[in-house]
């Protein structure tokens, strides 16, 4: 289990528009169809990392509860599902419906958007404002699988409320540190 931190995509940044394949629904979904004009959370994630097992549970509370206030939540797996085949959109299909489907989650067979979005590791939080502007990117909090710090998910919280409220958001923004993504050979 290597730690590998976020790259930190640069504030302003326009989110990337894609099409993936929603592992639930078979469908091809875009950003720009599921975007929300309050905010959007973009986040990487896959099935078998420890770093995401051990915070997925809060996130799921935590998506739960904003989606009430207006802000969606898009779950996206980059993994090379040859060599880590517990990330294949079947498997990430039975996880969705296994949480509840408390957000959307997409396969990018290509790694394509995970390099637009400069995406280096699980789990990789970004939040979007209503013109789909990066205003955060970083960490959920600061508890991994072995530091014994309690997963509140307090980091992102603090931008999403910042968001709600059009007040400024932190500028000290952390990088996440997870599994790095599982790139394909070339």
């Amino acid at each position: 289990m290597a730690a590998t931190p976020s790259t930190m995509l640069p504030l302003g940044t326009l989110a990337p528009n894609f099409h993936l394949l929603d592992v639930v629904n078979g469908e091809i979904k875009s950003l720009e169809q599921l975007k929300s004009p309050v905010g959007t959370i973009v986040m990487f994630i896959c099935n078998h990392c420890p770093y995401v097992k051990h915070i997925l549970p809060v996130v799921v509370d935590l998506v739960n509860e904003y989606q009430k206030k207006g802000i969606l939540t898009i779950a996206i797996s980059s993994n090379d599902v040859e060599n880590y085949p517990e990330d294949s959109p079947e498997k990430m299909k039975q996880l969705a419906i296994e949480l509840g489907n408390p957000f959307v989650y997409l396969y990018d067979e290509t790694q394509e958007v995970a390099k637009l979005y400069q995406a280096a590791c699980t789990p990789d939080f970004y939040l979007f404002d209503g013109d789909l502007k990066c205003v955060y990117r970083g960490r959920f909090d600061g508890s991994t699988p072995k530091n014994n710090q309690p997963v509140t998910g307090s980091d992102l919280k603090k931008a999403l409320d910042a968001l709600l409220l059009n007040n400024a958001i932190i500028e000290e923004q952390l990088p996440s540190i997870g599994c790095n993504i599982k790139w394909k050979n070339a």
